[in-house]
């Protein structure tokens, strides 16, 4: 890799030296810029053909330079005599102006180191395409050295030679005197063009005499670049110093035969001793047969052989020689058509371009493109053959490779694409690229697409023309695939749409449904659903094409895997608008038929995809059914069992409770006289109760948590305790604590929860049968202690599994100061009051001993209130008492008794202190069922 980009940077490096080295200062460098060495010509091949372009207009032209060095080996009058004999043939060539003849576009100029001038843009010499590869840069250029001329070529060139020296010797009266591959040019296009004017020779006679050219003898003497080549010389030059345009014809032979022999001459000339070589070489002629000419084609094989005759009268003349069949072959005339085309007026220039399609594919592409397009695009300036010579050029354009259009045929399109006059060419116009769309969509860049092509069928939807509105809706479903989606939905689409509703055509109105329901598959679903069938509906023909054009939209939407029409689509309105058509009265039967077979298929689909929807919802349905059930189910059990089990731990507690009591008081005994109390307290009813109830406790706390099945969001319980350990755990703590009867200081009071407190409620059920009151109490009796806590769920039993919702924090601790009981409340004394039976006070018997005083009716009544109602109120160290009683409330009569309302929660503030004991319990018993009733 390293060795080839040295190879090319040396290679530049050369050409650049050898481009500054031959033209710089020349005057010609202040109007051009000079390229790359690209080819040699002229006498000895001695020019070096340079590329260039006009500083000015950017013009391409070709630099023709000799370079002086070439000459130093020769002395000064010799080199003289050169660059003189160069001068001449340049000046000659600018003189002269012929389509043969090498346009000159600079004149000669002259620095201290070379001769330049310029010419039109060439590709080589013909010596160079022959072989001929002298004065050429290394390594040669490809294009030179793999170039091959096709026949057309060869027999147009030739034909041009001959055309080129028809003009000298009839129009000019002169004789070129040096035809050789070296001065025949080929320039861009591939023509033939004639130079080296250095030898040429003019008649001397007036114009209307027979011409008369004067000879100058062979001077051996002479440089090589000062003589004509003598290879290609005529006899009569050198052996009887004689010449005439004969003399060029026979030279034109000489090259016909260099053409058909690889570029080698008929005879080799030694140039040291020309006049025995001319000598032998007339010899040879005289006896030149067909064999010795068998590499030239044989329909111009006895032309050549007339040429190379020895005597100048027989050969033919250059008029002559092109009217021979070898140059009536169809690419040459074709070719020469087109050379001449400047000429013709519109009418034979359309005959010719129509004909021209059948001969395009007997020519070689390199013909083509470099002859005959350039040719077709020049004609694109006359508006009235554009739609003549439109279709050549396209037809070229589908041989060619995307870069060759697009930079040799696009160009010349785009003006072509926006040409709107005169209107008669401009719809012929439309017609043929609508033809060709497919190749313009193909081969056209995407951006020159989106502002060129398609602007163009845009035009074509919205021409006044039937005939062209019906063709772009036929071939657009032919590239609608080339089309860019966000084109065809924002531009084309609606055009089709507005063709459709528009129109006064049948045709076009049928047309337009049938490309929409062509290009369906293009498009998306939900753009088909909110804008094609909606479009539908708004057609207001009834003709039969019309409702199978729609019929036709819908099945293709309605079957297309891609597609496909939902539901609600189909039942809102497809089916509506579908269903009344298909009674048109001017609808036959196979056409009704196809329109029931398409609703029946959507009915059927409806049904289905609906029937299936539903019956999943229906499934979802009982399967919800059953999932309310069970957790009604697992709620009534487990609010059951929590009841059962509330039950049952509240009457635990209850008697629990008057066991603390009980025991509280009797804390200051002995243990053996507290056990006897108890023990004779007791029934043996009473004890078997207990019993059962401490089996039921146990049950309980054996029992495996409830497991509801429907939770509902609670926050996390961080440690799950067994609720009726606990309380059983506390309430024998309670019960271990002994009762003490400190004076209660004169701020100690009821008071009232406070609502940031901390508190529990333990409550059961009370039995009508159990209200009775003794002694001022409830059996049923509450405690509340500052370290117990326990949130309240009116909805939940606080005694149900560790897992039941609603018990959300408990926290167990030993409270710093006793706390003092609440209110306590009874009944409404103004309610319906049942049959009790006695309430057995046995229980509290123990807590009011015989110490306590007894207090009649008339103390009572003598008493403030307060200090009665101290009379119950435990002293401030016995343990477990809570804030209020267990599910009872005190209610007194009126504000007398206590100040408030029935069922408050108080806190009296000047009860005097209560006595320490009390003398009958049995008194106290009887005074409180006489004001309680």
């Amino acid at each position: 890799m390293e060795s080839m980009l040295n190879k090319l940077k040396s290679t530049v490096t050369k050409v650049t030296a050898d481009v500054t080295s031959a033209v710089m200062g020349n005057p010609v460098t202040r109007e051009f810029d000079v390229g790359r060495h690209i080819a040699s010509g002229g006498n000895g091949l001695a020019w070096k053909i340079f590329n260039g372009t006009k500083k000015s207009t950017k013009q391409e032209v070709a630099v023709f330079v000799f370079d002086k060095k070439l000459i130093d080996k020769y002395q000064k009058f010799e080199k003289d005599q050169i660059i003189d004999s160069l001068k001449r043939g340049v000046q000659q060539l600018t003189r002269l102006r012929h389509p043969r003849l090498l346009t000159v576009q600079h004149p000669l100029e002259e620095s201290r180191d070379c001769l330049a001038f310029c010419t039109e843009p060439v590709f080589a010499s013909l010596a160079n395409v022959l072989g001929n590869w002298e004065n050429l840069p290394s390594p040669v250029s490809p294009d030179i050295k793999d170039y091959k001329l096709y026949d057309v070529e060869t027999k147009y060139g030739l034909l041009q030679v001959s055309e080129g020296l028809s003009f000298l010797h009839s129009s000019v009266k002169m004789v070129h005197g040096n035809i050789t591959p070296e001065n025949i040019i080929l320039n861009k296009s591939g023509a033939w063009k004639i130079m080296g004017f250095d030898f040429c020779v003019s008649s001397t006679n007036p114009s209307e005499q027979e011409p008369k050219f004067p000879c100058k003898e062979w001077d051996p003497n002479l440089p090589s670049l000062c003589l004509p080549n003598p290879e290609y010389l005529a006899p009569e030059y050198i052996l009887s110093v004689t010449c005439e345009t004969a003399s060029d014809m026979y030279s034109l032979g000489t090259v016909m035969y260099a053409v058909f022999n690889k570029g080698k001459p008929v005879f080799e000339v030694n140039k040291q001793d020309i006049y025995k070589s001319f000598s032998r070489q007339l010899d040879q002629l005289s006896r030149l047969g067909s064999s010795s000419l068998t590499s030239i084609p044989e329909e111009v094989r006895e032309h050549v052989k007339l040429l190379l005759n020895v005597t100048p009268t027989v050969r033919p003349d250059a008029d002559q020689m092109t009217k021979i069949p070898f140059f009536d072959d169809v690419g040459a005339v074709t070719l020469q058509y087109f050379d001449t085309l400047f000429q013709r007026d519109n009418l034979q220039k359309s005959q010719f371009f129509k004909g021209l399609p059948k001969v395009l594919p007997k020519l070689p592409k390199r013909v083509i493109v470099q002859r005959i397009l350039p040719c077709l695009s020049s004609e694109f300036v006359n508006p009235d053959m554009v739609p003549f010579v439109l279709p050549n050029v396209l037809l070229i354009a589908e041989e060619c490779t995307k870069e060759e259009y697009v930079k040799l045929i696009l160009p010349e399109l785009g003006p072509v694409f926006k040409q709107q006059e005169p209107i008669q060419a401009s719809n012929m116009i439309l017609l043929i690229f609508l033809q060709k769309m497919d190749l313009l969509l193909t081969k056209t860049p995407p951006d020159e697409i989106k502002n060129s092509v398609l602007p163009m069928v845009y035009r074509a939807l919205e021409a006044p023309s039937i005939q062209i509105q019906e063709l772009c809706l036929n071939i657009i479903p032919t590239f609608a695939n080339l089309i860019d989606y966000p084109s065809m939905k924002n531009a084309l689409i609606p055009r089709i749409k507005n063709a459709c509703l528009q129109t006064s055509s049948l045709a076009v109105r049928v047309n337009s449904l049938v490309c929409l329901g062509k290009i369906l598959e293009y498009l998306d679903k939900w753009f088909v659903l909110d804008d094609i069938l909606p479009f539908l509906q708004q057609i207001p023909s009834k003709e039969p094409a019309v409702l199978m054009g729609i019929l036709g939209i819908y099945k293709c939407t309605f079957t297309h895997k891609k597609l496909g029409i939902t539901k609600e689509q189909l039942a809102g309105k497809v089916l509506p608008h579908l269903i009344p058509l298909s009674i048109e009265n001017n609808l036959n039967l196979n056409q009704f038929n196809s329109f029931i077979s398409v609703i029946k298929e959507m009915l059927n689909r409806l049904e289905s995809e609906h029937k299936t929807k539903l019956e999943q919802l229906h499934i979802m349905q009982e399967q919800q059914k059953s999932l309310d059930i069970g957790n009604q189910m697992n709620a009534s059990e487990e609010t059951k069992v929590t009841n059962v089990g509330s039950q049952q731990i509240d009457k635990v507690f209850n008697n629990i409770g008057a066991d603390l009591l009980t025991g509280g008081e009797s804390e200051n005994k002995e243990d053996g006289l507290q056990n006897k109390q108890k023990r004779s307290s007791l029934t043996l009813e009473e004890k078997q109760k207990l019993a059962k109830e401490q089996e039921q406790a146990q049950k309980l706390k054996s029992q495996q948590p409830l497991k509801p099945q429907v939770h509902t969001p609670i926050a996390p319980v961080k440690q799950t305790k067994d609720l009726t350990d606990t309380l059983m755990d506390n309430m024998s703590s309670l019960t271990s604590l002994s009762v003490s009867t400190p004076k209660i200081s004169a701020s100690s009071s009821f008071t009232s929860v406070p609502s940031t407190g901390l508190g529990m409620m333990f409550s059961t059920p009370i039995d009508n049968t159990k209200r009775n009151l003794t002694n001022g109490l409830n059996a049923n009796m509450g405690f509340q202690t500052s370290g117990f806590n326990m949130p309240v769920n009116t909805n939940q039993n606080f005694f149900s599994s560790p897992s039941t919702p609603g018990v959300t924090k408990m926290a167990l601790g030993t409270p710093s100061t006793l706390p003092n009981f609440n209110a306590v409340s009874v009944p409404p004394a103004g309610g319906k009051q049942t049959q009790q039976r006695p309430t057995d006070m046995s229980a509290l018997n123990n807590l009011f001993g015989p110490q306590k005083p007894k207090v009649s009716m008339n103390q009572l009544s003598q008493q403030k209130p307060n200090q009665w109602l101290n009379q119950f109120v435990p002293p401030q160290g016995s343990p477990g008492v809570g804030s209020s009683v267990m599910g009872t409330q005190v209610n007194v009569m009126g504000q007398s008794a206590f100040g408030m309302q029935a069922n408050p929660f108080f806190n009296p503030q000047n009860f005097a202190q209560p006595p320490t004991t009390m003398t009958s319990s049995s008194s106290a018993s009887n005074d409180l069922k006489d004001l309680f009733g």
